[in-house]
Formats: structure tokens, sequence, C-alpha cells
């Protein structure tokens, strides 16, 4: 087992990576908790909720589950999960199990963090996006109509329990929009792990289990040395939004309902790569080998029917806007980025016509 320390001023817990560890889930829960709340998805529960229920053991558990969808990812879905909760008994002695993908473990944390004013949450992730990314760091939120994630808290779980078994029932169309994850993940800290993403791209795109082990684990050893030295994304952690501004408003004015968050953050890395070359940070050479690396892993939906100056315009809504100065996070060569502001509306612009090609 590979186990990854976090500490942060509200606690310090490890996201530990193991094939089968669904099944043993009950082993690092705390003895003297209540009920378990396990939110999950009906199609995960299905999939993989009898192996988690023996993992359990007899702790005394309940299934709430989430409708599935960006769409529900709202503060009214929170209050009816909460509801359930305390039909059901819950109490400040109770706790959230997340089993589910990014958006599960987004609403997963948010509830644990609201709940009672604040429960434990596990996360248990299911998809490759939310081993890599969501499920770590303690970031949770549900959207508003305007923008992505823009209710929420930081809420840092008990432990992350990383699966990489459950990997092989997701979607081709799931698994790569996590390997956009994994892409970021390489471009913002590590050299290494991009050349295996460019150099070993039948293995990844087959799921070779050693593989995927390998980047899942070094995916997740970035963002808890990123975590641990930046909890509330004052600086440093800030690395870890590269693609997702301009992905943001690709999601927002799409409606969430066109392209899976991993899509999304493939469009905003193409976008934030051209941008860094119009800004003269990125060579030619290096740009056109973050690009090509992005697309190996494509297709992303169709970008027809969208507007360049409208994507720019939601860049205003964006969580990482202070004071109205949009913040990019931009690549300087694989493996290293920096964060920018104040840049030239019409490179913002142009960066964005070129993504959408």
């Amino acid at each position: 087992m590979r186990c990854y320390p976090i500490a942060t001023p509200q606690r310090r817990y490890e996201a530990c990576i193991e094939r089968g560890l669904v099944r043993s889930v009950g082993g690092f829960l705390p003895a003297s908790r209540g009920t378990v709340f396990i939110l999950s998805t009906e199609d995960v529960w299905g999939l993989h909720g009898k192996s988690l229920e023996a993992g359990l053991g007899d702790r005394p558990h309940k299934v709430l589950f989430y409708p599935g969808g960006e769409d529900h990812k709202r503060l009214s879905t929170l209050e009816s999960l909460a509801e359930q909760m305390v039909a059901a008994g819950g109490d400040r002695t109770s706790l959230v199990l997340a089993f589910g993908g990014g958006i599960v473990t987004d609403v997963g944390g948010f509830l644990a963090a609201s709940f009672m004013r604040g429960i434990p949450v596990v996360q248990v992730p299911t998809t490759l996006l939310a081993q890599v990314d969501a499920s770590v760091g303690g970031k949770t939120g549900v959207n508003l109509a305007c923008g992505k994630n823009l209710m929420g808290a930081f809420h840092q779980p008990l432990v992350v329990l990383i699966d990489p078994d459950v990997l092989a029932t997701l979607s081709d169309r799931e698994y790569h929009a996590g390997l956009f994850e994994v892409i970021k993940c390489g471009v913002i800290a590590s050299p290494g792990l991009f050349e295996l993403l460019r150099g070993r791209h039948a293995e990844v795109a087959a799921r070779d289990g050693d593989v995927v082990e390998e980047m899942i684990a070094e995916s997740v050893r970035i963002k808890a040395e990123v975590v641990t030295a930046d909890e509330r994304e004052g600086d440093l952690r800030r690395i870890l939004n590269f693609g997702h501004t301009y992905g943001h408003a690709l999601e927002a004015e799409t409606a969430y309902s066109r392209f899976l968050h991993g899509e999304a953050v493939a469009f905003g890395m193409i976008a934030a790569t051209h941008l860094a070359r119009l800004l003269g940070m990125v060579s030619a050479g290096d740009a056109d080998e973050i690009v090509k690396v992005v697309r190996m892993y494509g297709p992303i939906p169709p970008l027809d029917g969208i507007a360049a100056e409208a994507l720019v315009a939601r860049l205003k809504s964006d969580k990482k806007t202070l004071g109205g100065d949009v913040h990019f996070v931009l690549p300087e060569t694989a493996g290293r980025v920096k964060v920018v502001s104040r840049v030239d509306p019409r490179l913002v612009l142009a960066a964005a016509e070129a993504a959408l090609g």
C-alpha cells in the first residue's frame, strides 16, 4: 500500500492507494462514530456496493443516492440529502463516506462540512479524475447557475482510500476524462509523469495495472505536497488550476451538460498553452508537445457553436478571479507553470479562439 501524508492546519491525514482497498474500508473508520452515511450514485452502487458493504462489516450504515450529473450539483440537492440524514437519525456522531466520482466527492464533502455544522468525511473515489484530483485536498462545493463550485468549504477528510481496481468498470470516456487531470499533474510539476503519458500511450490507454497505479500515485503525491504547503489556495495551490480557468468557463457556457469536467480541463489546458505561447512564456516546441499530449488522449466533444467572446465573458465569474482580475496558470515547460494576471484581454480572447479551432 502506498500512502501519502497531507498535513494541514485543519487535519493531518493520508491518501492511500492499493488494489482491492474498497473491501477493507472499515479498518480505516474511527471505531466510536455513529451511522455511516454513504453518498453514492445508483450505477456506482450497483457495480461496487457489495464490495464496500463487505468492507464495512457490521458498521451501521445508510446509502444516500445522489441523482448524478453537474445539473444536480446544487444547494437544493444538498438540502434534500441533509433532510434524509436527519430522517434516518443522523447526528454529530455520524460520518459521511463519499463513494463515487468527482461530483460525489465534492458534494459529499460539502454535505459533511455543513451537516450539524460539520461532521467527518471519508473519501473513496471511484473514477480516475476523482482519485487523482477531486478527493484529495478538502475542496468541496456545489455550483451556482453563474459558475462552478461557487458555494463550498474547505473540509479535509479523515482519509482518502483509492482502489485502482474499480477503474475497470469505467467507460472509456470517463477514463480519458481522468487522464486529462493526470496530464495536468505532469505539466505543473512532474516531467517524469508527462514523459510516461507521452511515451507509454498504448499501456495507459489499455489500463495496464502497473502503469495506472504508477500514474495515480505520482498524481496523488504531487497534490498531497501542494495541499500540505498551501491548504487554501493562497498561492502555490493555484497551480492545480492549470486548465481550469478556461475549462470552467466552457462548462458554465454549456450549462454543465455537454462536457465532462476532465474534457473541459483538456480544452482549458490547450487554451492556456496557447496563451502562454502568445505571452512568450513557453517555446513553440514545448507548447506543441503539451497540446499534442492532451490531444493524444482525446478527442473531446465537438466545440461547434461556442463563441470565444462568451467564454472570455465567463472568466470574470470564476472563483479564482480576485478584484476583477483573472488569474491564469500557464506552462513554461512540461513540469513547470506560473500564475499570471493582468493579461491583455486581446490575448486572452485570441487564445480562446485558437483552442476552439
